[in-house]
């Protein structure tokens, strides 16, 4: 029934702005996904097996998501290959692409946590190797898993949807801003206490977008422009820093303030963070000139 219903309202919804197109779009992703959803969550709750629940429901919105995506394309915006429209192909040039990029992130992060220890803002904690190991695997699961999905919503979907009706730089402005936000559902009180990682996240958020839009033929994308690379680098530096915290491969000293290294240790919500951030950004910024939508 709702496969009809978009095939039957896609032309007028096309005419649509963006902001209405994609109200439309989540608003349907959640009717789809929340009955379900719901039952996930309560079987949880009475078998005791919340974490499990959650998970499984974040699986189901995805699906869900993949689901509507292809409809939405053939329908809404007349993409004959809607996945593949957003970036999201397959061959050797998206996978080289995905891999260096990563290489790219978790070095970044390895990066900052090691000037942080040669300026004794930080120790190296001797590490349990065994479990390391384990925490890298599952670290690795984790950094893919968040890449794919946020890298095709909002990079790729979201990214196109903005693009039809703004022009480069103020959808790219849009997309980060969503982004942040997205990752910035918190009590007041949070938000507060946490306000740098905002901005952290407003960076990050434009630096993947122009990691999407960097041409073909330059070193960082040897083939198609695709989402490779921006989901290749948001999972390398998820990783690395999955690895570091959740390893406990350093300890802070509390020689500087929070607000250097991170509050809670996030780089994101640190100046030391930021400063990385907003280098590796200029860096993608420059790559992406060479696109006339950069």
């Amino acid at each position: 029934m709702l496969k009809l219903w978009i095939r039957d309202l896609g032309p007028r919804l096309a005419r649509q702005t963006a902001l209405v197109r994609v109200a439309v779009f989540l608003g349907l992703l959640v009717a789809l996904w929340a009955p379900v959803a719901l039952l996930i969550y309560g079987l949880g709750s009475y078998l005791r097996a919340e974490a499990a629940a959650s998970t499984l429901a974040l699986i189901l919105l995805y699906l869900c998501f993949i689901w509507l995506l292809r409809r939405w394309g053939r329908e809404v915006n007349r993409w004959a290959h809607p996945l593949s429209h957003c970036g999201l192909r397959g061959g050797s040039g998206f996978a080289l692409s995905a891999v260096q990029a990563f290489a790219v992130g978790a070095c970044a992060v390895f990066s900052l946590f090691g000037i942080e220890i040669l300026l004794g803002w930080a120790a190296l904690q001797m590490p349990d190797w065994p479990s390391v190991v384990g925490i890298a695997i599952e670290g690795l699961l984790v950094a893919i898993g968040i890449g794919f999905a946020e890298e095709l919503f909002f990079r790729g979907w979201l990214l196109l949807e903005l693009e039809r009706d703004y022009s480069p730089s103020l959808a790219l402005l849009l997309n980060a801003l969503v982004f942040a936000i997205a990752h910035f559902i918190k009590p007041l009180t949070e938000i507060i206490r946490t306000s740098p990682q905002f901005l952290g996240l407003m960076i990050l958020g434009m630096a993947l977008v122009w990691a999407r839009r960097i041409p073909k033929g330059s070193r960082w994308q040897r083939n198609r422009t695709n989402l490779g690379l921006p989901i290749g680098l948001h999972a390398g530096l998820v990783w690395g820093y999955y690895l570091v915290d959740v390893g406990d491969l350093t300890q802070l000293t509390g020689r500087v303030p929070a607000w250097v290294t991170g509050i809670d240790g996030n780089p994101l919500a640190g100046l030391v963070g930021l400063a990385m951030l907003s280098l590796l950004a200029a860096k993608l910024a420059q790559a992406a000139g060479q696109n006339k939508y950069a």
